[in-house]
């Protein structure tokens, strides 16, 4: 195996379980999870709707087809958080040493390398969409 396919599933397996780890924090209400999203004024739907697209984009990224569809929400979702902790929640939330900063901006990371290394199915779809009109 390359040392590139390895690194690409290193990323994969990363990012999805940084984002499947998180989901039983939202799902639960567990008390940081609700405090983050009161304080950003998405509690409960924000916090209920952002595990869900986490638990999606996991899985996508984990299959080879849609990888690059999980990295888009993924980046897209973690993009979120960062704008959030950069404007009103601060680096570090609730005294985690800046620990959820920190997965979203590997995460986030590692969906741009993910994104960049599968663009050609990005690219084929508006290739497609551009020959049919």
């Amino acid at each position: 195996m390359k040392f590139q396919q390895v690194l690409l599933w290193f990323l994969r397996i990363l990012a999805a379980l940084i984002m499947v780890q998180s989901l039983f924090f939202k799902f639960s209400a567990s008390e940081e999870s609700v405090y983050i999203f009161t304080t950003v004024g998405m509690e409960p739907w924000g916090r209920i709707a952002t595990g869900t697209a986490e638990l999606i984009a996991a899985v996508l990224l984990l299959w080879p087809k849609t990888t690059v569809w999980g990295a888009v929400i993924a980046a897209g979702v973690m993009s979120g958080a960062i704008f959030f902790h950069v404007t009103s929640l601060g680096l570090v939330v609730k005294n985690d040493g800046g620990q959820l900063f920190i997965y979203a901006l590997i995460v986030f990371v590692a969906s741009l390398v993910l994104i960049w290394f599968n663009k050609e199915q990005i690219l084929l779809l508006f290739k497609t969409n551009n020959s049919t009109t």
